[in-house]
């Protein structure tokens, strides 16, 4: 009998709480209510930002990878016989031209590595916060994976980059330059609209889940 009481006083105590949480929730004061608005208004504003900045970010990085992709068959002074990628080698400075870094943000950029026989393109993804750290990761490693499908992709990035291409004199003599260009630009342009999506859906789906985890005590 004693061990029926606890159960219906814990019952009990579980229905108080929720009915509390209801209270807080409905009887939240206007200058509470101000404030979700005011973050919200403040989030839309900064999302217009960025999504006002991506254009001038993005022609900047086409601009560059122009004057970048100036590429040329240039055998190694090294070893005899040898045709490598020199931004990759690195053991003839001088056929190595400064890097460009073009910042979006503090989180956001663009290291363009050009040399006489190749080119090497690092991005780093927007990481505003955990979430987004987190499918950033996610998602860069599943396309890494699959970098031979991307022909210029590397399988692995430099380091305090999310994803690296590798474009070489040979991609130039089979491809169409402009198409490259393209194809980068599109990249990041894709990829920043999909960690947006997959964020977005993250958060309703914590919302659902929260919800549905409450209607336990108020059921």
């Amino acid at each position: 009998m004693g061990c029926h009481d606890e159960i219906n006083q814990f019952t009990a105590n579980k229905r108080d709480i929720a009915r509390s949480f209801e209270r807080e929730v409905v009887d939240c004061d206007l200058g509470t209510q101000q404030g979700f608005l005011t973050r919200a208004v403040a989030s839309n504003e900064r999302d217009s930002i960025m999504a006002n900045t991506l254009a001038p970010y993005l022609n900047a990085i086409r601009s560059t990878l122009d004057g970048a992709l100036c590429l040329q068959n240039f055998p190694s002074q090294v070893v005899e016989r040898h045709n490598k990628p020199e931004v990759e080698v690195g053991l003839s400075r001088e056929l190595l031209l400064n890097p460009v870094v073009i910042c979006r943000n503090e989180n956001e950029r663009c290291c363009i590595e050009p040399s006489i026989n190749s080119t090497r393109v690092s991005i780093c993804i927007k990481q505003a916060d955990e979430i987004e750290t987190i499918l950033c990761h996610k998602f860069s490693r599943f396309l890494m994976q699959r970098a031979e499908q991307f022909i210029i992709m590397r399988r692995k990035p430099i380091e305090g980059y999310s994803i690296s291409f590798l474009i070489v004199h040979t991609h130039l003599e089979n491809l169409y330059k402009h198409k490259l260009v393209d194809f980068i630009i599109q990249f990041m342009e894709d990829i920043d609209k999909e960690i947006s999506e997959m964020k977005i859906n993250l958060n309703a789906r914590g919302r659902v889940v929260a919800t549905e985890f409450m209607k336990q005590f108020t059921s």
